[in-house]
């Protein structure tokens, strides 16, 4: 694990052409960066995902607190998870993936339109204080 994701971020963006999610994907990046206590995992699977795995260090039993993958289709679409027990989703637009993240239930928002990234940031930094962030 590395202590900050921007330099494996920046170069993977830097590859990636400008499209409305590069920029979403590298925002909550600097986001995740930011928060203190976090390391970040990247795991790259290219023509699967690319995955950025935030971790706090408070968490003893789950190895995230959020999975921001950039799907790698044409275009490129994020999918960011949680578990379902770390964050609220007031306006619904999470879709509920029962066992599916590590074993446990979580919520995923597919955000492929650049409009849905300060709800998807909220539900981001509300997963950071469940996992032991303030």
């Amino acid at each position: 694990m590395s202590t900050s994701p921007l330099p494996e971020v920046t170069a993977f963006a830097a590859a990636w052409p400008d499209e409305p999610m590069r920029r979403v994907f590298i925002d909550l990046a600097a986001t995740v960066a930011g928060l203190p206590g976090v390391t970040c995992e990247f795991v790259a699977r290219p023509g699967v995902s690319y995955s950025l795995r935030p971790r706090h260090e408070a968490q003893q039993d789950r190895a995230l607190f959020a999975m921001i993958d950039v799907i790698d289709d044409e275009p490129r679409w994020l999918s960011v998870c949680f578990y379902q027990d770390m964050i609220s989703d007031p306006e619904g637009l999470g879709d509920l993936v029962p066992g599916g993240l590590a074993g446990s239930d979580g919520y995923c928002f597919d955000v492929s339109e650049a409009d849905r990234f300060a709800y998807v940031r909220a539900r981001l930094l509300e997963a950071f204080r469940m996992a032991g962030g303030r």
